[in-house]
């Protein structure tokens, strides 16, 4: 069975929130990097990752949110977490993205905090 995969754009006010659904692999995350810096271009430096359906992320959808996270810290922005699993913040804490970008349990929260 094919990886099924999706992503949902709303822009707000201040943000814009990426919501992604499926396997976070190299597939959905070129997708995602691509998503993200087309909305930097357009001039939202601050932006949501909700991961709530997305299960699974492999070291290259690691590696790719390592990337955005990167080019937000180039253009002054911030990018916040939310809809993490358990497993999934553990992870993004002992590989120190919680350093780098915000951990919220729910997009309000996410928002709320730039």
């Amino acid at each position: 069975m094919a990886n099924k995969f999706d992503i949902q754009i709303r822009a707000e006010k201040q943000c814009a929130i990426l919501e992604t659904a499926g396997y976070l692999n190299d597939a959905l995350g070129e997708r995602l990097s691509k998503e993200a810096q087309e909305l930097i271009e357009k001039g939202y430096t601050q932006l949501v990752i909700n991961l709530d359906k997305t299960a699974l992320i492999n070291s290259i959808g690691i590696s790719i949110l390592i990337e955005i996270i990167e080019v937000l810290e180039q253009h002054d922005g911030t990018l916040n977490f939310c809809g993490l699993s358990a497993t999934q913040e553990r992870t993004f804490r002992m590989m120190a993205i919680a350093k780098y970008a915000g951990i919220f349990p729910d997009e309000k929260t996410a928002i709320a905090n730039f």
